[in-house]
């Protein structure tokens, strides 16, 4: 319940745009990497103090600050203070718990969203909170932890492939935005790959560990849903061309995000109705093997019946029972307890009952 819902209580009483971690700190030491490039160059450099990666307001460049760890509220503050952000959205930034949105500053465009990373080893999504400022010629991201998610868009700087270097800010924003939804397609292929794997063992031999998988799946895709599904609203408002930060050119690849994000949306509902149905497949599987046993059990007593009305027959302790003192009374006895059981056995086998 703890990535669903991440404890507050550290900031109860503290007044608006208090500047307080919430989360798990995941990285020792803050890493900030300055990435300058335009369309005839590009320099990479990693800074120990952010305040040496302004000013952001050369117009001939386009910066890209990149910052992993997002514990230290100092560095959280300058940050603040260099590039005017509001107190609320720092405090945001600081904050993992928060659902993907977006804000927009006038000056600046604030979004939130996650990244995500299926674990083969305990088959579970895990979560890591992105926090991107979109300004007239700079974008910042925040990362709890130093990751290779935007591996692809720093290549495509630095080797200069595509359009990226011609572009602005808000393609680079873009950009960095498509990188993060790419990864959910790699997230859905792992837990399709693991939904089958559980509705084969269903079928073939479900047990309780089967059902515990079964709910283990239906608490990731609800992790997941609450990840995915506010991000549909960011891209939607993004594209609605309301927003002077993002040029006109940059829309059509905000659609085909957009496209992509109700994509994986479907995706994650089909998962649920297939958990849904691999429940209700345990439930009836379960039944249907209580009801094979109850069955058998039946039958065996049905048998059984018919015999022990006659034994109990014959040993009533009568004076004068007639075959008490027959002497193939006994062989006769078990040889019409014997026809009768295999006369019902083969009655049983031809209506199918066994």
């Amino acid at each position: 319940m703890t990535r669903l819902f991440k404890s507050r209580s550290k900031k109860t009483g503290l007044p608006p745009g208090s500047l307080i971690h919430i989360g798990e700190k995941k990285l020792a030491k803050v890493k900030i990497t300055a990435t300058e490039y335009s369309g005839t160059s590009c320099l990479e450099r990693e800074i120990p103090d952010i305040k040496e990666c302004f000013p952001l307001k050369n117009d001939q460049m386009t910066t890209w600050i990149n910052i992993c760890g997002i514990h230290s509220i100092e560095n959280i503050e300058n940050i603040g203070k260099l590039a005017n952000i509001h107190p609320l959205l720092l405090e945001d930034i600081m904050n993992t718990d928060h659902r993907p949105k977006m804000e927009d500053f006038e000056d600046y465009i604030f979004i939130v969203l996650k990244t995500l990373t299926f674990n083969g080893d305990d088959k579970r999504i895990e979560a890591e909170q992105i926090s991107l400022i979109l300004g007239q010629n700079y974008v910042i991201s925040f990362q709890e932890k130093e990751s290779n998610v935007f591996n692809p868009v720093r290549d495509r700087i630095k080797n200069g492939k595509g359009r990226i270097k011609k572009m602005s800010a808000d393609y680079l924003a873009y950009a960095l935005l498509d990188a993060i939804v790419d990864g959910y397609f790699v997230v859905l292929e792992k837990m399709g790959e693991y939904i089958e794997d559980i509705e084969e063992e269903l079928i073939t031999t479900p047990s309780m560990e089967t059902l515990r998988k079964i709910h283990n799946v239906k608490r990731e895709i609800l992790f997941l849903r609450k990840s995915i599904w506010p991000l549909r609203e960011v891209i939607n408002t993004m594209d609605k061309g309301e927003l002077p930060l993002i040029r006109s050119s940059t829309y059509v690849y905000l659609r085909d995000v957009y496209d992509h994000t109700i994509h994986i949306i479907d995706t994650i509902e089909t998962f649920r109705d297939m958990a849904t149905g691999m429940l209700d497949i345990y439930l009836s599987s379960v039944s249907n093997k209580l009801n094979e046993v109850v069955k058998v059990l039946t039958i065996i007593a049905t048998i059984f019946m018919p015999l022990t009305f006659i034994a109990g027959v014959y040993g009533m302790n009568f004076k004068y029972l007639p075959e008490a003192e027959w002497r193939w009374g006994y062989f006769a006895v078990l040889m019409a307890m014997g026809i009768i059981g295999t006369t019902m056995v083969v009655y049983f086998r031809k209506k199918r009952w066994i």
